[in-house]
């Protein structure tokens, strides 16, 4: 049976197939290995999201085809839409769709499910990656051309899933997706499943357990708006918490974009949002600096930041991809780029600021999900908003633990709390 090194660059729904890939390795009798030097095979799950993401997969990749004493596998999104790429630096590697890299190294070998087999999990979190693709056209992404257009399992499916990583440990669930929002528009006649999914995982598993939704486009959300906000009141597992990337507050970029949505289709799912959650968060993605962004076009989407308020926000400058319409168009100087990008990252630092300082004196249920330094423990409250237990190994806290917090500060991205003690109940 093979040793297999992986490693994975991206987004969370990228670390999900690695996952699904590793989950079937394990089932097929293969191990990891301690590094790649002493793997049979070596698997490079790439990210090309921007120009500098591509040269850094690209040298990642020479580096493995000199570590790797046997097979290299790249698979991923620079691997589907630009594959030649890496024949082109010279790179000795099998390039690989996802679904085909554990075939590929089992080499039509059957599985062989052995006792230590186990649901493939990172610490207490587990990846589930409801979908694959999407449902836009972007004119400045190139990782649709690696994803193509959504393909939805079912929601028994992926409930079955879901309950196989709660049943192996799990204590967070990731729900991920190139658009969560649009999750079901291939089956069910354009209309998203998402907020049928989040109930049945809620309603249908037991356990103790909490469960974050990944990235949604605003059209996708739009459509189900209400019901989604009305099963995300219903449920306490559900993380109050919204990742609906609106890239520009102007329409007439985002029609440049292919965005699809328009701002008040934005809007109207954050008012919605807001109707049924008192404690929430929203997170957002800006592009600045697209080609056709013009002064006032910058100074719409500054406006909108401010009036949205969201407590997690994404700012990327616009960067060419090969192979994208964005790309034939005539770009921006980099010194404007340079400067909408600062002035956006500074209302962004002092936005976040607020929301975590409006969260101190109150009290969180926050989740243990990852080690910090030093004794420190770190999780997230019901809205997904990080928190720090500076002390908490000395407490005796482990990951997976749920304790309840008095926030007692701030670091601008992220809190510190304080457990409280719980009363002791006399015999």
């Amino acid at each position: 049976m093979a040793r297999y090194h992986i490693e994975t660059y991206g987004c969370t729904s990228n670390r999900g197939e690695t996952q699904q890939i590793e989950q079937a390795l394990r089932e097929g009798g293969h191990h990891p290995a301690d590094g790649p030097e002493s793997a049979d095979v070596a698997i490079l799950n790439t990210c090309t999201v921007l120009e500098k993401t591509e040269r850094n997969m690209l040298a990642r990749a020479k580096e493995l085809d000199k570590e790797t004493p046997a097979d290299l596998v790249i698979t991923g999104c620079m691997a589907l839409a630009q594959g030649e790429e890496f024949q082109s630096a010279d790179v000795d590697a099998e390039v690989l769709h996802w679904d085909d890299v554990p075939q590929y190294v089992l080499n039509g070998e059957c599985p062989t499910i052995t006792p230590d087999t186990e649901t493939v999990l990172n610490g207490v979190v587990g990846i589930l990656p409801i979908a694959r693709g999407c449902m836009s056209d972007c004119s400045y992404c190139i990782t649709k051309q690696a994803t193509g257009r959504i393909e939805s399992p079912s929601v028994e499916e992926n409930v079955e899933k879901a309950r196989a990583l709660v049943h192996a440990g799990a204590k967070e669930i990731r729900i991920t997706g190139q658009d969560t929002g649009v999750y079901g528009w291939d089956t069910n006649k354009g209309t998203s499943l998402l907020p049928e999914l989040l109930d049945r995982i809620c309603s249908d598993i037991d356990g103790d357990f909490r469960v974050r939704v990944g990235m949604a486009n605003p059209k996708g959300l739009h459509g189900v708006r209400e019901e989604l906000a009305a099963v995300f009141a219903e449920h306490d597992e559900l993380y109050n918490f919204i990742h609906a990337p609106v890239q520009s507050g102007s329409d007439d970029v985002l029609a440049d974009m292919r965005r699809q949505h328009a701002v008040s289709e934005y809007l109207e799912v954050v008012e919605t949002l807001d109707d049924h959650l008192d404690y929430w968060t929203l997170s957002t993605d800006f592009i600045v600096g697209f080609p056709t962004e013009e002064p006032a076009d910058h100074e719409e989407s500054m406006a909108l930041l401010r009036e949205t308020r969201p407590e997690k926000i994404n700012v990327t400058r616009f960067s060419k991809r090969p192979g994208t319409d964005a790309a034939d168009m005539k770009g921006l100087g980099g010194q404007t780029k340079k400067d909408r990008s600062k002035e956006m990252s500074e209302a962004k630092m002092e936005l976040m600021a607020e929301a975590y300082e409006e969260m101190v004196g109150h009290t969180s249920s926050v989740l243990l999900v990852e080690d910090g330094t030093d004794e420190s423990l770190v999780g997230y409250d019901e809205a997904y908003r990080q928190v720090v237990i500076a002390d908490a190994q000395e407490r005796g806290l482990e990951i997976g633990d749920t304790v309840d917090v008095e926030i007692t500060s701030h670091n601008t991205v992220y809190a510190f709390g304080e457990p409280i003690e719980r009363a002791q109940v006399a015999d």
